[in-house]
Protein backbone atom coordinates (compact mmCIF):
# COMPACT_ATOMS: atom_id res chain seq x y z
CA UNK A 1 0.00 0.00 0.00
CA UNK A 2 1.73 3.10 -1.23
CA UNK A 3 1.54 6.35 -3.17
CA UNK A 4 2.93 6.68 -6.71
CA UNK A 5 3.90 10.18 -7.78
CA UNK A 6 3.52 11.41 -11.33
CA UNK A 7 4.30 14.94 -12.60
CA UNK A 8 0.62 15.93 -12.28
CA UNK A 9 -0.81 13.36 -9.87
CA UNK A 10 -0.30 11.29 -6.74
CA UNK A 11 -1.94 7.86 -6.93
CA UNK A 12 -2.79 5.43 -4.14
CA UNK A 13 -2.29 1.73 -4.88
CA UNK A 14 -2.08 -1.65 -3.20
CA UNK A 15 -0.27 -4.84 -4.18
CA UNK A 16 -1.57 -8.23 -3.03
CA UNK A 17 -0.21 -11.72 -3.64
CA UNK A 18 2.35 -13.06 -6.09
CA UNK A 19 2.32 -14.37 -9.64
CA UNK A 20 1.41 -12.90 -13.01
CA UNK A 21 0.07 -9.36 -12.52
CA UNK A 22 -3.55 -8.20 -12.76
CA UNK A 23 -4.29 -4.48 -12.68
CA UNK A 24 -7.72 -3.73 -11.20
CA UNK A 25 -9.99 -0.82 -12.11
CA UNK A 26 -12.61 -0.54 -9.38
CA UNK A 27 -16.31 0.24 -9.73
CA UNK A 28 -17.62 3.65 -8.73
CA UNK A 29 -17.69 5.76 -11.88
CA UNK A 30 -15.36 8.75 -11.61
CA UNK A 31 -15.09 7.94 -7.88
CA UNK A 32 -13.46 4.58 -8.76
CA UNK A 33 -11.48 3.60 -5.66
CA UNK A 34 -10.15 0.42 -4.06
CA UNK A 35 -12.82 0.34 -1.36
CA UNK A 36 -15.62 -0.24 -3.87
CA UNK A 37 -14.40 -3.81 -4.36
CA UNK A 38 -15.36 -4.66 -0.77
CA UNK A 39 -18.64 -2.77 -0.29
CA UNK A 40 -21.07 -4.47 2.07
CA UNK A 41 -23.55 -6.62 0.11
CA UNK A 42 -21.76 -5.94 -3.18
CA UNK A 43 -22.84 -8.46 -5.84
CA UNK A 44 -19.25 -8.95 -7.07
CA UNK A 45 -16.10 -10.63 -5.80
CA UNK A 46 -13.25 -8.72 -4.23
CA UNK A 47 -10.41 -9.75 -6.59
CA UNK A 48 -7.81 -8.74 -4.03
CA UNK A 49 -8.94 -11.63 -1.84
CA UNK A 50 -10.26 -13.96 -4.53
CA UNK A 51 -7.28 -13.97 -6.90
CA UNK A 52 -4.17 -13.01 -4.92
CA UNK A 53 -3.29 -16.62 -4.12
CA UNK A 54 -2.48 -17.12 -7.82
CA UNK A 55 -1.75 -13.63 -9.16
CA UNK A 56 -0.12 -10.37 -8.15
CA UNK A 57 -3.20 -8.16 -7.81
CA UNK A 58 -2.67 -4.41 -8.11
CA UNK A 59 -5.57 -2.21 -6.99
CA UNK A 60 -5.63 1.58 -7.23
CA UNK A 61 -7.68 4.70 -6.63
CA UNK A 62 -8.12 6.61 -9.90
CA UNK A 63 -6.91 10.20 -9.93
CA UNK A 64 -9.18 12.42 -7.85
CA UNK A 65 -10.90 9.41 -6.29
CA UNK A 66 -10.27 7.88 -2.88
CA UNK A 67 -6.78 8.80 -1.71
CA UNK A 68 -5.51 9.79 -5.19
CA UNK A 69 -5.21 13.37 -6.40
CA UNK A 70 -4.30 14.93 -9.73
CA UNK A 71 -4.57 17.95 -11.95
CA UNK A 72 -7.50 18.34 -14.34
CA UNK A 73 -6.84 19.93 -17.73
CA UNK A 74 -9.22 20.68 -20.62
CA UNK A 75 -7.65 18.02 -22.83
CA UNK A 76 -7.70 15.27 -20.18
CA UNK A 77 -9.72 12.16 -20.92
CA UNK A 78 -9.46 8.39 -21.11
CA UNK A 79 -5.87 8.63 -22.34
CA UNK A 80 -4.94 10.50 -19.15
CA UNK A 81 -6.07 7.59 -16.99
CA UNK A 82 -4.32 5.10 -19.30
CA UNK A 83 -1.13 7.10 -18.82
CA UNK A 84 -1.51 6.66 -15.06
CA UNK A 85 -2.14 2.94 -15.42
CA UNK A 86 0.86 2.18 -17.60
CA UNK A 87 3.16 4.45 -15.60
CA UNK A 88 2.21 2.57 -12.43
CA UNK A 89 2.90 -0.81 -14.04
CA UNK A 90 6.23 0.51 -15.33
CA UNK A 91 7.08 1.66 -11.81
CA UNK A 92 6.27 -1.81 -10.47
CA UNK A 93 8.34 -3.48 -13.18
CA UNK A 94 5.50 -5.31 -14.97
CA UNK A 95 5.80 -5.35 -18.75
CA UNK A 96 2.72 -7.46 -19.55
CA UNK A 97 -0.37 -7.87 -17.41
CA UNK A 98 -4.05 -8.75 -17.26
CA UNK A 99 -6.68 -6.09 -16.50
CA UNK A 100 -9.99 -6.42 -14.69
CA UNK A 101 -12.54 -3.64 -14.34
CA UNK A 102 -15.96 -3.19 -12.78
CA UNK A 103 -18.39 -0.48 -13.91
CA UNK A 104 -16.25 2.32 -15.43
CA UNK A 105 -13.37 -0.15 -15.12
CA UNK A 106 -14.60 -1.96 -18.23
CA UNK A 107 -14.01 1.19 -20.25
CA UNK A 108 -10.59 1.61 -18.62
CA UNK A 109 -9.84 -1.96 -19.75
CA UNK A 110 -10.72 -1.15 -23.34
CA UNK A 111 -8.65 2.04 -23.21
CA UNK A 112 -5.67 0.09 -21.87
CA UNK A 113 -5.92 -2.38 -24.74
CA UNK A 114 -6.14 0.45 -27.25
CA UNK A 115 -3.20 2.23 -25.60
CA UNK A 116 -0.85 -0.77 -25.86
CA UNK A 117 -2.41 -4.08 -26.97
CA UNK A 118 0.93 -5.89 -26.78
CA UNK A 119 1.13 -5.38 -23.02
CA UNK A 120 -2.46 -6.27 -22.06
CA UNK A 121 -2.80 -10.05 -22.15
CA UNK A 122 -6.48 -10.47 -21.17
CA UNK A 123 -9.34 -8.40 -19.78
CA UNK A 124 -12.26 -9.12 -17.45
CA UNK A 125 -15.16 -6.71 -18.05
CA UNK A 126 -17.57 -6.73 -15.13
CA UNK A 127 -20.80 -4.71 -15.25
CA UNK A 128 -19.51 -2.39 -18.02
CA UNK A 129 -20.91 1.11 -18.41
CA UNK A 130 -22.34 2.45 -21.65
CA UNK A 131 -24.67 4.99 -23.22
CA UNK A 132 -28.28 3.82 -23.48
CA UNK A 133 -30.85 6.49 -22.65
CA UNK A 134 -28.84 7.44 -19.55
CA UNK A 135 -26.94 10.62 -20.44
CA UNK A 136 -28.16 12.12 -17.14
CA UNK A 137 -26.10 9.56 -15.19
CA UNK A 138 -22.86 10.74 -16.76
CA UNK A 139 -23.74 14.43 -16.53
CA UNK A 140 -24.35 13.96 -12.81
CA UNK A 141 -21.09 12.06 -12.41
CA UNK A 142 -19.10 14.85 -14.05
CA UNK A 143 -20.87 17.46 -11.92
CA UNK A 144 -19.97 15.59 -8.73
CA UNK A 145 -16.39 15.12 -9.92
CA UNK A 146 -16.13 18.83 -10.62
CA UNK A 147 -17.39 19.71 -7.15
CA UNK A 148 -14.77 17.42 -5.61
CA UNK A 149 -11.77 18.73 -7.51
CA UNK A 150 -12.79 22.40 -7.38
CA UNK A 151 -13.32 22.22 -3.62
CA UNK A 152 -9.69 21.17 -3.33
CA UNK A 153 -8.35 23.43 -6.10
CA UNK A 154 -10.65 26.39 -6.88
CA UNK A 155 -8.38 27.53 -9.74
CA UNK A 156 -9.72 24.65 -11.86
CA UNK A 157 -12.42 26.35 -13.92
CA UNK A 158 -15.89 25.05 -14.66
CA UNK A 159 -14.99 25.28 -18.35
CA UNK A 160 -12.15 22.82 -17.71
CA UNK A 161 -14.51 20.42 -15.92
CA UNK A 162 -17.01 20.69 -18.78
CA UNK A 163 -14.30 19.94 -21.37
CA UNK A 164 -13.10 16.97 -19.31
CA UNK A 165 -16.67 15.68 -19.09
CA UNK A 166 -17.14 15.88 -22.85
CA UNK A 167 -13.85 14.04 -23.40
CA UNK A 168 -14.91 11.26 -21.04
CA UNK A 169 -18.63 10.87 -21.74
CA UNK A 170 -19.43 12.94 -24.82
CA UNK A 171 -19.35 9.91 -27.11
CA UNK A 172 -21.45 6.79 -27.12
CA UNK A 173 -21.22 3.00 -26.70
CA UNK A 174 -18.63 2.40 -23.89
CA UNK A 175 -17.22 5.95 -24.27
CA UNK A 176 -13.51 5.04 -24.27
CA UNK A 177 -13.41 3.15 -27.60
CA UNK A 178 -15.60 2.64 -30.65
CA UNK A 179 -17.62 -0.33 -31.79
CA UNK A 180 -15.12 -0.82 -34.63
CA UNK A 181 -12.34 -1.10 -32.09
CA UNK A 182 -14.18 -3.82 -30.15
CA UNK A 183 -15.02 -5.61 -33.40
CA UNK A 184 -11.32 -5.83 -34.22
CA UNK A 185 -10.04 -6.45 -30.68
CA UNK A 186 -8.10 -9.72 -30.55
CA UNK A 187 -7.35 -9.54 -26.82
CA UNK A 188 -9.16 -12.32 -24.90
CA UNK A 189 -12.16 -10.85 -23.05
CA UNK A 190 -14.35 -12.22 -20.26
CA UNK A 191 -17.68 -10.44 -19.83
CA UNK A 192 -19.98 -10.38 -16.81
CA UNK A 193 -22.89 -8.31 -18.20
CA UNK A 194 -24.56 -5.30 -16.66
CA UNK A 195 -28.28 -5.16 -15.90
CA UNK A 196 -29.21 -1.61 -14.86
CA UNK A 197 -29.24 2.01 -16.02
CA UNK A 198 -25.54 2.90 -15.57
CA UNK A 199 -24.52 -0.57 -16.79
CA UNK A 200 -27.00 -1.19 -19.61
CA UNK A 201 -27.73 -4.76 -20.68
CA UNK A 202 -27.84 -3.51 -24.28
CA UNK A 203 -24.22 -2.32 -24.05
CA UNK A 204 -23.07 -5.68 -22.72
CA UNK A 205 -25.02 -7.44 -25.48
CA UNK A 206 -23.29 -5.27 -28.08
CA UNK A 207 -19.87 -6.05 -26.63
CA UNK A 208 -20.66 -9.77 -26.68
CA UNK A 209 -21.88 -9.60 -30.29
CA UNK A 210 -18.96 -7.52 -31.57
CA UNK A 211 -15.89 -8.92 -29.83
CA UNK A 212 -14.29 -11.81 -31.74
CA UNK A 213 -12.54 -13.37 -28.72
CA UNK A 214 -14.96 -13.23 -25.80
CA UNK A 215 -16.41 -15.49 -23.13
CA UNK A 216 -19.64 -14.49 -21.36
CA UNK A 217 -20.89 -15.48 -17.91
CA UNK A 218 -24.53 -14.41 -17.80
CA UNK A 219 -25.27 -15.40 -14.19
CA UNK A 220 -22.59 -13.96 -11.96
CA UNK A 221 -24.21 -11.56 -9.47
CA UNK A 222 -24.76 -12.14 -5.78
CA UNK A 223 -23.83 -14.77 -3.21
CA UNK A 224 -25.47 -17.64 -5.08
CA UNK A 225 -23.03 -17.21 -7.97
CA UNK A 226 -19.95 -15.92 -6.12
CA UNK A 227 -17.96 -19.16 -6.11
CA UNK A 228 -18.76 -19.85 -9.75
CA UNK A 229 -17.84 -16.28 -10.68
CA UNK A 230 -14.46 -16.63 -8.99
CA UNK A 231 -13.89 -20.04 -10.59
CA UNK A 232 -14.73 -18.81 -14.10
CA UNK A 233 -12.66 -15.62 -13.85
CA UNK A 234 -9.70 -17.49 -12.39
CA UNK A 235 -9.86 -20.16 -15.10
CA UNK A 236 -10.06 -17.53 -17.84
CA UNK A 237 -7.07 -15.60 -16.48
CA UNK A 238 -4.99 -18.73 -15.95
CA UNK A 239 -5.79 -19.92 -19.48
CA UNK A 240 -4.57 -16.64 -20.90
CA UNK A 241 -1.50 -16.15 -18.70
CA UNK A 242 1.68 -16.20 -20.81
CA UNK A 243 3.95 -19.16 -20.13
Amino acid sequence: MAMFKRPDAELYYEVHGTGFPILLFAPGGLKSAVGFWSLANAPWMDPRAALSDRFTVIAMDQRNAGKSMGDVKPDDGWHTFAGDHFALMDQLGFDRFHVMGGCIGGSYCFEAIEHDPCRVTAAVLQNPIGLDDNRDVWDAGVESYGETVRAREPSISQATIDAFGRNMFGGDFVFSVTRDFVKNCRTPLFLQPGTDKPHPPHTSAEIAALAPNIEVQTDWRGPNYLEESIRRVRAFLERNTPI
